[in-house]
């Protein structure tokens, strides 16, 4: 893969590329008025999607840093964004185009104030994986085999900036209005700022480790603070496939119900235990190993859970709740999702909608066990996510909805669930949590 010997910093570079890539953007609707002469709409529309999609994730990934970052996110909101997204998107997971070595030098003493060979036995300035906000280079210490991650040069300082470009973007993607729209973006915002302090993220790591340490088929790297830094962590190299390589040629039921069971029980203990979870499951941040245990990695985008959104919030996954109408409503005021300003048909619209989403996304609470390879539950989940993005009337309203805690929740939940759906894991036990 091609190496980037250096990376936008500044605003203004910054904010040159982006909008060099919004006039790429432009001369893609001019092709796509042209191909409607010629093909059909949704023809027309397929090839625009693949050129818009193509355009913004090459501009997106040589600047890395929070603006790869929102991109990898919405790469995992398959009900609603073009396929062509979500496949280039998702390449922001664990793939792509690293450093140099040089650079990679040149950015380690930066950081840690010494060159890499003095502190381990080897170092390959070559890099072994490639993300968003860092990427992971292999080293030896006294026989150990270590990886190391280094962030980019320049991604902590441009988070704020970054998102105030992409903002506009977003609210039109997500039908975001209202004066306090502001509330999701800080919540964006803080999040993406604690990923970047490495330090708080092998705190972070440490502590989830050894809480989760009872979960059977469940592996952590051990962190190493002395070769650490804010903006470099050292930890155990974990041998191991990707979750998404893993899933492609897995055709064993018993290993996929055995990992399905570790990564649901993971989370549960997560949510309903500690009351803070890892909020990035993505299939870049776990492998599958020899053994086929399941290797969790990577722990700087965690939400804590506060108690006044945690119990509404699981309150409305139980059957009962959602039959009672007038409990489910009061819950919906309780999360912020109806308003007290909101008109009757803002209220009689939103009450309706969150009842038919609930119902169905919370089935797999509804039973004691769970098969997460059936097609047709993730099947509902798409279309109802596609039939309300494309609702006109929704489009009318103010989709301004909910807690700024459902960002990360439903985030963590959509990754989730199309883990355990790639994973084809049947029969999971869904309390099994509370007997380990």
């Amino acid at each position: 893969m091609k190496t980037i010997d250096k990376i936008p910093t500044s605003k203004i570079q910054r904010a040159s590329k982006l909008v060099s890539t919004g006039a790429k953007v432009g001369v893609n609707y001019l092709k796509y008025y042209g191909d409607k002469l010629t093909k059909t709409e949704d023809e027309a529309r397929l090839k625009l999607n693949e050129n818009n999609a193509e355009d913004i994730y090459d501009s997106l990934k040589q600047l890395k840093g929070s603006a790869l970052k929102v991109a990898q996110m919405l790469s995992m909101e398959k009900s609603i964004m073009p396929q062509a997204y979500v496949e280039k998107f998702s390449l922001a997971q664990f793939s792509v185009p690293p450093l140099s070595p040089p650079l990679v030098i040149k950015t380690f003493k930066t950081y840690f104030g010494k060159m890499p060979n003095e502190l381990y036995d080897s170092f390959n300035t070559t890099s072994v994986n490639a993300a968003s906000i860092g990427q992971v280079h292999m080293a030896e210490k006294n026989g150990k085999k270590l990886a190391v991650k280094i962030q980019y040069p320049g991604v902590a300082e441009s988070i704020s900036s970054d998102l105030a470009l992409v903002k506009p973007i977003a609210m039109k993607m997500f039908n975001i209005k209202g004066k306090d729209s502001d509330k999701y973006f800080k919540e964006v915002e803080g999040k993406l700022i604690e990923e970047t302090n490495y330090i708080l993220e092998m705190q972070q790591s440490k502590e989830i480790a050894e809480a989760c340490s009872h979960i059977p088929n469940l592996l952590f790297p051990q962190y190493y603070e002395d070769l650490s830094s804010e903006r470099i962590i050292t930890m155990d190299y974990m041998d191991g496939e990707h979750l998404s390589e893993f899933t492609a040629h897995n055709a064993n039921q018993e290993v996929a119900n055995k990992l399905g069971q570790a990564l649901w029980d993971f989370y549960m203990y997560q949510i309903h235990v500690l009351k803070k979870v890892h909020a990035d499951p993505h299939p870049g941040n776990f492998l599958i190993s020899k053994e086929h245990d399941l290797v969790a990695l990577d722990f700087g985008c965690m939400k804590t859970i506060p108690d006044d959104f945690y119990e509404p919030y699981f309150e409305l996954a139980k059957p009962e709740s959602i039959s009672d109408q007038t409990f489910f409503t009061s819950k919906l005021y309780q999360l912020e999702i109806l308003r007290e300003d909101d008109s009757e048909d803002e209220v009689a619209f939103f009450t309706t909608m969150f009842h038919e989403l609930l119902s169905l996304f919370t089935q797999p609470f509804h039973s004691e066990t769970f098969d997460f390879s059936d097609a047709d539950f993730f099947g509902k989940i798409t279309e109802l996510g596609q039939r309300y993005s494309k609702n006109t009337e929704l489009r009318k309203m103010n989709g301004n909805r909910g807690s700024k805690h459902f960002i990360y929740m439903n985030r963590t939940f959509f990754g989730l669930y199309n883990l355990m759906f790639d994973l084809k894991a049947k029969d999971i036990k869904i309390t099994n949590f509370t007997t380990l």
